[in-house]
């Protein structure tokens, strides 16, 4: 297959732990040709396709010089996204403005014949924080709104909440106010800028503290294994980027509910791969921009995830 990976710059890639790159890895070695751009790259014009400037690329297999690409000026290769056999859409978020357009651009680049992963509307359609709604049946106590008498009456019947912005990613803007409503008045206005945006609060989970587990699946089948990221030094947040310590786990019967029954319904409407968030009994998070975590869950139980991923999109072209 011919591979078009939309992505963050290459230059800016760990690899040793990017789940983008693990899944390079696994095409290449199946015999895939690797092709890359940004989405800043992708263009249409009345009476062509949609259009990217893209790079070719093979993995070297070393460091730090880990990539070899045949063009070297910016636009020095445009091609048409539908003569492509898949784009797989790996840009992480914000989803901003930006990110907003470069779904529309990947959804006409779809009219046209593309095969893109996950589906851009898909994307559009399941906001991360706010997929959940969905499927009451599996999170805590949950409150969405932007006024902040709202807030404070569901800090009041439960005490101890975590409030958190719908835009971020990475643990950012995330807050845990206790029973004692410390700084609970500034932490509002910090978030929801005097009404103007809106924030989602829940009540605290204990378990936060055996994890927030990543759970992925892939073509709606659970991963057997997810990550539990573990907070560290004091934090409430688990979240890698915010300094937690990823552990990898079997799979809990409550994680495998969760994921058998949201994974299928997601996979049919286009998402083939998703990353769950579940806090002991609790799902909180449906990730679906650009899940991560595949190198961890490999480098820790030698299950090989981005083997799955490949297969499956390689099933998908069938």
């Amino acid at each position: 297959m011919k591979l078009l990976f939309v992505a963050d710059p290459l230059e800016s890639f760990k690899i040793y732990k990017d789940t983008t790159f693990a899944m390079m890895r696994e095409a290449q070695k199946r015999g895939h040709t690797l092709s890359v751009c940004e989405p800043k790259d992708i263009m249409w014009q009345r009476g062509a396709p949609v259009t990217a400037y893209v790079r070719d690329i093979t993995l070297t297999g070393q460091t730090p010089q880990w990539f070899t690409a045949l063009q070297q000026a910016p636009n020095e290769r445009a091609a048409a996204l539908k003569d492509f056999d898949a784009v797989v859409m790996r840009k992480d978020p914000p989803f901003d403005s930006e990110y907003f357009y470069a779904t529309h651009l990947l959804e006409q680049a779809e009219r046209e014949g593309a095969r893109v992963f996950n589906k851009p509307r898909a994307l559009r359609d399941h906001p991360e924080k706010l997929a959940i709604l969905e499927w009451p049946q599996f999170i805590g106590p949950t409150l969405v709104t932007r006024d902040a008498q709202d807030i404070r009456r569901f800090h009041a019947e439960h005490q101890d909440i975590i409030l958190k912005p719908l835009d971020g990613m990475g643990g950012t803007g995330i807050f845990r106010v206790k029973e004692d409503g410390l700084n609970l008045g500034a932490i509002i206005e910090t978030l929801n800028k005097e009404g103007a945006e809106t924030v989602m609060v829940q009540a605290f989970l204990p378990a936060i503290a055996q994890g927030d587990k990543r759970v992925l699946v892939i073509g709606g089948q659970p991963v057997p294994y997810g990550l539990a990221r573990i907070p560290q030094g004091g934090e409430v947040r688990g979240n890698l980027a915010a300094g937690g310590k990823g552990v990898a786990q079997p799979l809990t019967a409550r994680d495998r509910e969760i994921a058998e029954a949201i994974g299928p319904v997601l996979a049919a409407r286009g998402l083939l791969l998703i990353g769950l968030d579940v806090i002991g009994e609790h799902l909180t998070e449906i990730n679906v921009t650009s899940p991560t975590c595949f190198q961890e869950i490999f480098d820790q139980t030698g299950f090989d995830v981005a083997a799955m991923f490949v297969q499956a999109l390689e099933a998908a072209q069938v």
